[in-house]
């Protein structure tokens, strides 16, 4: 009896401690400082996973656009579709009512439930994989104003160039796979297939800089871009081996040339925005060995490290 309640008890501290969620404030000094608007400059708001608004006062481009962030439960167990009153609410936390590009990522749902509607709502184009197309199509969005991915060929909008180029989803890719037909609302969150995976080159007035959502990446994929700045998606980073996240800094971060990097796709998407954001709780991954990873290697590279701050309006080109 002794040996057996010996090992239920640290079984359940394990339990109880994978359900805490880490906190923030050990890395409040690497918090992203807000920036002024300024006529013609760009500026970035980071709303949550990789929900990313660039704008310079004509032109405004959102990568994602996920603010429904439905539950654990509900992810789980239950049916998905667009929750209009958090999308809305989102949109006023990003500033604005009008976009000209929504981008998606890949398809899963953290990254393209909400997109068609976001898209329809505020006059934006959509932009994404075949796989996106059909989650576009099964919510009703109209097919001629989306833009199916070419990769490598870039786009103009205002003052933007946007160029997609190869990703790969990060290690544990839980609905892998393409969507081959319009997805019909509501449906299970594994229905939303990752399909293509890109990341987002983006040229801005001659300056360059990087979203990259997944924490993986395809070898010689970056090959002569040149960015900046990289919003580097760090989701299940603290679950790989040093290795691993060597390798990933090395091709996203090194081979670009950055001199900044703003870590994205951390935080918890079961909550909603209007409660403080927090990282995934550490059954999920292991949010304190990234941002230590991040620490020390941005340190060792002499790479300035910047956690972005919900709603805050931020300088991409920041030192």
């Amino acid at each position: 009896m002794k040996g057996g309640a010996g090992h239920g008890v640290p079984g359940v501290l394990e339990v109880l401690r994978g359900l805490r969620a880490p906190r923030l404030e050990p890395w409040a000094q690497w918090y992203e400082a807000g920036a002024p608007e300024r006529p013609g400059a760009l500026r970035c708001v980071f709303l949550g996973v990789s929900t990313l608004l660039f704008h310079d006062g004509e032109t405004a481009v959102l990568t994602d656009g996920f603010f429904s962030r439905p539950g654990l439960l509900r992810m789980r167990f239950g049916r998905l579709r667009p929750d209009r009153r958090r999308i809305e609410d989102g949109m006023r936390r990003a500033g604005t009512d009008a976009l000209d590009a929504v981008f998606v990522v890949h398809s899963h749902y953290d990254h393209a439930l909400d997109s068609p509607a976001v898209a329809a709502a505020t006059g934006a184009r959509l932009i994404g994989s075949a796989s996106t197309r059909n989650i576009a199509l099964g919510q009703g969005f109209p097919d001629e104003r989306f833009q199916q991915v070419v990769v490598g060929e870039p786009f103009t909008i205002g003052r933007f160039t946007l160029t997609a180029l190869p990703a790969r989803h990060s290690p544990g890719d839980i609905a892998p796979g393409e969507i081959g037909r319009p997805l019909r609302l509501p449906v299970r969150a594994t229905d939303y297939r990752t399909g293509a995976c890109y990341s987002l080159h983006v040229r801005h007035d001659g300056r360059e800089l990087l979203v990259h959502a997944s924490a993986h990446s395809v070898p010689g994929a970056l090959d002569g871009y040149a960015a900046e700045t990289v919003y580097l998606g760090v989701g299940a980073l603290g679950k790989q081996d040093e290795a691993f996240r060597e390798a990933y800094w090395d091709r996203l971060v090194t081979a670009t040339g950055a001199r900044r990097v703003v870590p994205v796709h951390w935080d918890d998407f079961f909550r909603p925005l209007d409660r403080p954001l927090r990282p995934f709780r550490a059954f999920l991954d292991d949010f304190p060995a990234t941002m230590d990873f991040l620490t020390r290697t941005a340190a060792r590279t002499g790479v300035s490290l910047a956690l972005p701050v919900p709603g805050r309006r931020s300088d991409p080109w920041a030192s």
